[in-house]
């Protein structure tokens, strides 16, 4: 037979308290007593209660989703960031609504209203297209990764320290020059923080270095097609001279190595390269690449937490307002692989 459900009558009956009280504590519990709070509990786990989720998003309008915007799921980095914010929901008790936004800022708009109209309690954002000040105008708790975050809480990781540990280890491999390829990005961006650290650590040390400030693409083919015309370009002007090449992230660095692969049939002893990220493909790849690891998994729980913290003080009886954002900066760690000597 099918079993009765419990309703708030029943742990009404149960407590002595009304089914007003009862309902207070789904919905507003900071407004009852611990005590009082711990007996309703207590009488849940005595009648095997089943909550009726759809009920109380009803009720209190609370959903417990969360929006997330990454720019697109090729990029291993994107694809793992995401991987590791959803399994924070055995911790965190938070879903996650997600949309890939493809660098278009109207598109992204759509989906945020999207997100906004399925009453989330607050956002996870990736993409760089949207400026935080508009982020932070949409009332709703928003914290950003890896991306500029003026107005809105943020985790990122120490890119200044990544540029620096990946010219650092090429120097040690004896090249004869050290190139980083990179988008032409603005100051404002975390990611500017690996070109400033690279070129820094080159003029530190005296070391001949190069800037490869290029738009790569957004898919495999735009990828390989100019990481290909990268290579022609160091072939002609560094013939024979040992290149250390530190990618902008772990997918580039797969592209080449695969490039230099089809050319040679191995990694040539006049490359090194160095990723960044630590996403899988940078140790499935044919051969493990050296990388400057992200902490993914440390970032996206930093992330869950700054927001569930925000999201959390909202729920009181008298919120208090965030009175400026909140940056946390996550140290990388140095991974070396078969692609750096």
């Amino acid at each position: 037979m099918k079993e009765k459900k419990v309703t708030f009558s029943d742990i009404a009956e149960y407590t002595g308290f009304s089914k007003t009280t009862i309902s207070r504590y789904f919905n507003n519990p900071d407004s009852l007593t611990l005590e009082n709070q711990q007996k309703i509990a207590d009488a849940l786990v005595a009648l095997d209660y089943k909550e009726n989720k759809v009920g109380r998003i009803l009720a209190s309008g609370r959903t417990e989703f969360v929006g997330v915007i990454v720019p697109n799921l090729y990029m291993h980095y994107y694809s793992e960031m995401l991987n590791q914010i959803l399994a924070t929901y055995e911790k965190y008790g938070y879903k996650f609504l997600v949309f890939a936004g493809n660098a278009k800022a109207d598109v992204e708009r759509r989906y945020i209203e999207e997100l906004l109209a399925y009453n989330i309690e607050g956002m996870i954002i990736l993409s760089p297209t949207i400026p935080s000040e508009e982020l932070a105008s949409y009332h709703v708790p928003v914290v950003g990764i890896e991306r500029e975050d003026r107005y809105i809480s943020s985790v990122n990781t120490d890119n200044y320290m990544g540029g620096v540990q990946a010219a650092s280890l090429l120097s040690k491999s004896d090249c004869d020059i050290l190139i980083h390829v990179n988008a032409d990005i603005s100051e404002e961006s975390p990611a500017y923080g690996r070109i400033k650290g690279f070129v820094e650590v080159c003029g530190e040390y005296h070391l001949p270095y190069e800037l490869i400030l290029t738009n790569l693409g957004d898919t495999f083919e735009e990828n390989t097609e100019r990481i290909s015309d990268i290579i022609d370009r160091l072939e002609e002007e560094h013939p024979g001279r040992k290149k250390g090449i530190f990618m902008p992230n772990d997918t580039h660095a797969n592209v080449l190595l695969n490039i230099l692969f089809q050319r040679y049939g191995k990694l040539p002893e006049t490359y090194q390269i160095i990723g960044f990220d630590n996403s899988p493909i940078s140790r499935e790849s044919v051969i493990p690449i050296s990388t400057v690891g992200q902490q993914i998994s440390v970032i996206a729980n930093e992330a869950m937490d700054i927001l569930s913290a925000q999201m959390a003080e909202r729920k009181k009886r008298r919120p208090e307002p965030l009175k400026e954002p909140v940056h946390k900066i996550i140290p990388p760690i140095l991974i070396r692989r078969r692609t750096t000597v």
